[in-house]
């Protein structure tokens, strides 16, 4: 039934959506593309998977500890790569490859430490229940999913356009020297969007493994690519154009999944992204900005 897979897609475009405005933050106001984004996602699924594990936390609990510890793996990447490339004023490019290196590091801690087998959460705390609403069977867990993700993104809107922290971050965005100049604390806040950005990746990882129930080491590479492609389809650094984007790519996979075949889910879904490119090179929501020092 089309209104079911359109459910289904709904929920899985939310995560995709969720990992991207953490990404879309990270270059929005850094300026700097963080591969090693995909990393965090994995971190905090694999803590929240330990504290239920270990310490019996209830699901809300592992959430919040998995976005919390995924913000100070955030924070410990900015303070440990990040920081010091922006004092050097190194070119773009050095970023992205030290954040490379620094996420294939973190994947191979992990493995390293609880091996590269899948490893799932225990069946008693996934929701269960299933709900049917307007003829739609509707599991408790997705429709979690959706109205997180939406409440979150909405908040995290509304924070940028309407709050006296969003428009410090638009404005440093624009000219971090210039937001100096205007009293503006850069390098804390370059340390908020930082721990923000990585708690919204590592909520995405909690999410997506509760959703497949299915956590391994390398778990956060497909979404990172996926991740790379919303920010360019939705408009590099722009909030609105990685939601959209991210929507747009769960609805692709999961109608292509359903209509076409499991294997021709990637290519469907970017070869979309390619001619929505050619059509529109800036993307949904990009415009011609460059970044002033």
């Amino acid at each position: 039934m089309l209104e079911q897979q359109l459910f289904n897609a709904l929920s899985l475009g939310c995560v995709y959506a969720l990992f991207a405005l953490g990404f879309t933050l990270v270059f929005g106001v850094l300026g700097v593309v963080n591969l090693s984004h995909g990393a965090v996602f994995m971190v905090g699924a694999y803590a929240a998977l330990q504290v239920i594990v270990r310490w019996q936390f209830p699901l809300w609990a592992a959430l919040l500890c998995g976005a919390t510890f995924s913000g100070l793996v955030g924070l410990l990447i900015d303070a440990l790569v990040l920081r010091p490339l922006r004092q050097r004023e190194v070119p773009h490019l050095i970023p992205m490859i030290a954040t490379i290196g620094l996420g294939i590091a973190i994947n191979s801690l992990t493995q390293g430490v609880f091996g590269a087998e899948n490893q799932r959460f225990p069946a008693e705390v996934l929701p269960q229940e299933s709900l049917v609403i307007a003829g739609l069977h509707v599991t408790e867990l997705e429709l979690g999913i959706i109205l997180l993700s939406f409440a979150l993104m909405t908040v995290l809107l509304v924070a940028l356009k309407k709050t006296q922290l969003g428009r410090a971050l638009r404005a440093i965005s624009e000219s971090p020297k210039a937001a100096r100049l205007l009293g503006i604390n850069v390098d804390g806040l370059f340390l908020v969007t930082s721990f923000v950005a990585a708690a919204m990746g590592g909520l995405a990882g909690v999410l997506i493994g509760l959703y497949s129930n299915a956590l391994f080491p390398l778990m956060g590479q497909p979404v990172m690519h996926k991740g790379i492609a919303v920010i360019i389809l939705g408009g590099m650094g722009d909030i609105r154009g990685a939601m959209l984007a991210g929507l747009f790519l769960g609805f692709a996979e999961v109608l292509s999944v359903a209509y076409i075949g499991s294997t021709m889910r990637d290519a469907v879904a970017f070869g979309l992204l390619f001619a929505v490119l050619l059509v529109r090179p800036r993307g949904l929501f990009g415009s011609v900005k460059e970044r002033k020092v």
